[in-house]
């Protein structure tokens, strides 16, 4: 296969990098203010033509092909910059099921930053077990009353809306009894309550608590129960790896590790350059499928799998060249080992390739 940049490709990326230098430093990339002016680079992206690359123009983006969001990955990771803001999941979800007039309402101002989203998928009880979620939303008249507990609800104490996962059919198969709305965050009944990790970061996760939150009924989205058909898909492309985006980010950090790396780099550093290198050459095969019209289904828990395999094989690296001192580095150590859960666990996508690629236990 040929990797170089078309014309068209390189034009792009020289555009880019020129724009890049003059706002390098301006962001932090860690830690809490890197998520608390998440929404301010957003809207800094999309001013400058870099965001929503691959997404419809009726709704603000340019329609280019998804190649050039994975350049935009690189070139951000070479420049120290701030990865672009992870929407592309919901982007799909409300683009496949909701209603045109939805995606008219809701979609311009999630690409160019104006509203800021999250997703209430997992609960307390409710993880990779999704389709136990308990979270009910009760209709009385032309409004759903939500009653529940989402958890690891990333940009939660920020959001302007979310897309919400609820249960409207107590009776009905756990799969099938499942609703999909787009609801206001900023309304009586919605309690925040952060999640401070382990890296010490106290903004990226928090939980909500609904409790006769109400979310008009026209903002369903599909019909009553397809709500798992919504699910699917937005983790479909959670786990794709053109969205997943951090492959140039794996091998930044890999250079940086070797730089620093005294005499003999450790064997953890030598198997993560393997492993991050593998990533980027597996992404640009699967964009080059996706150009092709290939789409991926239930291979995206290969893609989530191979992307936790390296970020934790990076994770440790950063741990055995820079111990713990580094608060930075010990910081990309302890995330790395989230990845195995965040998106689905390992085992999840273990059981989804097993059922639904190789058809065992059929």
């Amino acid at each position: 296969m040929d990797f170089r940049d078309s014309p068209e490709e390189a034009a792009f990326r020289e555009r880019l990098r020129d724009w890049l230098a003059g706002v390098a430093g301006k962001y932090p990339t860690s830690g809490d203010e890197y998520w608390a002016r998440q929404g301010e680079w957003h809207a800094e992206l999309y001013r400058a033509g870099f965001f929503g690359l691959s997404w419809p123009k009726a709704y603000g983006g340019q329609e280019l092909p998804p190649v050039y969001d994975v350049l935009l990955d690189e070139e951000l990771a070479i420049a120290g910059a701030p990865p672009r803001p992870s929407l592309g999941y919901l982007i799909q979800g409300l683009g496949h099921h909701a209603s045109p007039e939805l995606c008219r309402r809701f979609l311009p101002g999630m690409i160019d930053g104006s509203q800021r989203w999250c997703q209430g998928f997992s609960e307390p009880g409710a993880g990779s077990d999704l389709a136990s979620l308990t979270t009910t939303a009760t209709r009385e008249g032309d409004e759903y009353v939500i009653r529940g507990h989402k958890i690891w609800t990333s940009y939660s104490d920020v959001a302007d809306w979310c897309l919400l996962l609820a249960r409207t059919d107590p009776v009905a198969p756990r799969h099938k009894g499942i609703s999909a709305f787009v609801l206001s965050m900023k309304q009586p009944g919605v309690e925040q309550r952060p999640l401070e990790m382990m890296s010490g970061v106290t903004t990226e996760f928090g939980q909500v608590l609904f409790d006769g939150a109400r979310v008009p009924a026209d903002q369903m989205v599909g019909a009553p129960g397809e709500g798992w058909k919504l699910a699917m898909t937005v983790v479909g492309h959670e786990r794709e790896p053109s969205t997943l985006g951090y492959a140039a980010r794996y091998g930044k950090l890999v250079r940086q590790l070797a730089s620093r790396a005294e005499g003999r780099a450790p064997d953890e550093l030598a198997w993560a350059a393997v492993q991050a290198e593998m990533l980027r050459l597996h992404v640009r095969r699967r964009l080059s499928e996706q150009l092709d019209g290939v789409t991926h289904g239930p291979q995206g828990s290969l893609d989530k799998l191979l992307m936790t395999w390296v970020d934790q094989s990076v994770g440790h690296a950063a741990l055995a060249v820079a111990g713990t001192g580094d608060q930075e580095m010990f910081g990309s150590y302890l995330y790395s080992r989230a990845q195995s859960v965040m998106g689905g666990t390992s085992q999840i996508q273990k059981n989804i390739i097993a059922a639904r690629i190789l058809g065992l236990g059929a």
